[in-house]
């Protein structure tokens, strides 16, 4: 079993455990191929927690993907929808749609998930796409032949809001402007990144300036739906290209730009680095920004603009060294970018601190606000003011984890395998999911940063490249491409889809073109993108992009 489904395995079973963390694990079993388990998992966890709906609702998801027991699977979905509204509708629902002819009940397919559309807003974004992929089939089997075809133009397997292509770039949310306190709005789903404005008396301030000019004026015409006032000042929270790229299309009524004192650093670091993972900026899109700003912060500072205070406090930086917090106390809300990327900085450059984002961290909590506002939809949505106490207090104990780990001479993977879960999480249920999303990566930093390019066990010391190694596993497998091919099924089977994939892509540098390892690549990238959808954005981003998927804007 991975550690991702160890450790919320783990979690899910704490008496307080969020519902969220066992919802994602189920995702987890289910795009891992793994049902067995997952049936013998809650089925042992509703035994313990019986009168559960959701954890019962669950048992019957696994259940009924298995031969032979779809009886006794509806059995648990029709008691788990008597026990809780909502939850277990929709996996009755989703459930029901996937047996043959639904089972013969496509009404209660119909009843269920019409239902849900009603009170989507009460479920996990992104949940919507699997509701309509069952509608459609449900429709069929009803003779509801123009309904079928609307929601299959709205189907998909992910249960998530992504959506995006090569052309135009990755989104974390379907377009949307998001009014989080009087006057303070949040543009999603424009970019990579989110722009806010805070509209004052005498205009509008700008909060970061997404990745391009066109997707910085798509928000702003959005905005003019509330306000004609000009853009007055743009803030930006630290110098990443998604976050800066656009800054032109809010300069237009000669706007004063605002950043960190290390804001010129961090813009010469972004443009010496690699090129950027996946779709994170649109095809063809320069990645070299050139801003100057027209004020430096460099301590804590307040501006009064239009008669609301904006606090502005530098901070060390969990993802870089010149990040921006902009308070508005009268208000109680925080743009914090960036500083809880959960990568502890671009996990393609040399940045980030574990220290620095302890420091900043703690500043937000020490302001009291009761909004938090990241630079993307999801870490708005995770990194929550109220997760903050236990997520900071697990991630001092996994930072003295690793401390161990590495003068106990242990390797990174070897690490990373420990599956390390702190003890302050059982007390802080709605920061295990943010933990979890962020551990693996802090990990990675933290060890890279403290230890150098050779182990005593012989990490780094010899490099090989893919062709060397591809040739090396050729020879074992008898010159076959059906040795790689059967490699990888097993794998997959085990649910080891990531390195699955390695072999198969080490298999057509000797084999290139085997239709055996052309498809199975295919469908081991649709797993990986499926597995990561929760826990790891930038692992769907690389694997949505190595796949060539284009998603369609969630309605």
């Amino acid at each position: 079993m991975n550690v991702e489904i160890a450790a919320l395995s783990q979690a899910a079973t704490w008496p307080n455990a969020d519902r969220r963390t066992r919802i994602v694990l189920a995702n987890q079993f289910m795009t891992a191929g793994l049902d067995k388990e997952g049936f013998e998992f809650f089925s042992a966890l509703s035994a313990q927690m019986q009168g559960d709906g959701l954890v019962l609702a669950l048992t019957g998801v696994f259940q009924s993907r298995l031969e032979g027991q779809a009886e006794e699977a509806i059995a648990k979905l029709d008691a788990a929808t008597s026990l809780d509204l909502g939850l277990p509708h929709y996996f009755r629902g989703i459930s029901l749609a996937r047996l043959p002819e639904c089972a013969g009940r496509a009404e209660t397919v119909v009843a269920d998930l019409e239902f849900v559309l009603m009170v989507k807003d009460q479920f996990p974004p992104g949940f919507m796409r699997p509701v309509h992929a069952a509608l459609s089939q449900a429709y069929d089997l009803l003779g509801r032949t123009d309904d079928a075809t609307r929601a299959r133009g709205r189907a998909g397997h992910l249960t998530t809001d992504y959506w995006g292509n090569p052309e135009d770039g990755f989104r974390f949310a379907s377009q949307r402007l998001i009014e989080h306190a009087q006057g303070v709005y949040v543009a999603q789903g424009y970019d990579f990144s989110d722009v806010g404005f805070v509209i004052t008396d005498n205009g509008v301030v700008a909060i970061d300036a997404t990745s391009t000019p066109e997707h910085a004026a798509a928000a702003l015409r959005e905005l003019r739906k509330v306000t004609e006032l000009p853009v007055t000042h743009v803030i930006l929270t630290h110098a990443h290209w998604d976050h800066v790229g656009g800054l032109d299309a809010f300069k237009a009524d000669g706007a004063t730009v605002i950043a960190q004192a290390n804001f010129p650093h961090e813009i010469a670091l972004q443009n010496s680095g690699p090129p950027p993972l996946g779709y994170y900026l649109p095809r063809g899109e320069s990645r070299h920004a050139q801003v100057t700003p027209d004020h430096l912060v460099d301590h804590q500072e307040t501006l009064t603009i239009g008669g609301v205070d904006f606090t502005l406090i530098p901070i060390p930086g969990g993802e870089t060294d010149d990040g921006l917090v902009i308070h508005i106390p009268s208000l109680d809300v925080a743009f914090t970018g960036d500083m809880c990327m959960p990568y502890l900085g671009s996990p393609t450059l040399a940045e980030g601190s574990a220290q620095g984002l302890f420091e900043a961290m703690q500043t937000v909590i020490g302001l009291r606000p009761q909004k938090l506002i990241h630079g993307h939809t999801a870490l708005t949505e995770n990194y929550t003011i109220e997760a903050f106490p236990g997520l900071l207090a697990a991630l001092r104990d996994l930072e003295q984890f690793i401390d161990t780990g590495i003068r106990d001479g242990l390797t990174l993977v070897e690490i990373l395998q420990l599956n390390h879960m702190p003890d302050d999480l059982k007390t802080h249920p709605v920061s295990v999911m943010p933990y979890l999303v962020t551990r693996d990566n802090f990990i990675q930093r933290v060890h890279r940063q403290r230890t150098g390019y050779w182990h005593r066990q012989g990490e780094g010391i010899e490099r090989f490249t893919s062709p060397e190694l591809a040739a090396a596993l050729d020879l074992l497998g008898g010159k076959s491409s059906v040795a790689f091919s059967t490699a990888g099924l097993d794998l997959a089977r085990r649910g080891e889809h990531a390195l699955a994939l390695h072999i198969v892509d080490l298999g057509l540098l000797s084999h290139a073109g085997a239709p055996e390892l052309v498809d199975l690549r295919q469908n081991l990238l649709d797993s990986l993108v499926a597995r990561n959808q929760t826990l790891s954005p930038f692992k769907f981003m690389h694997y949505a992009a190595r796949a060539n998927l284009e998603l369609a804007q969630p309605e």
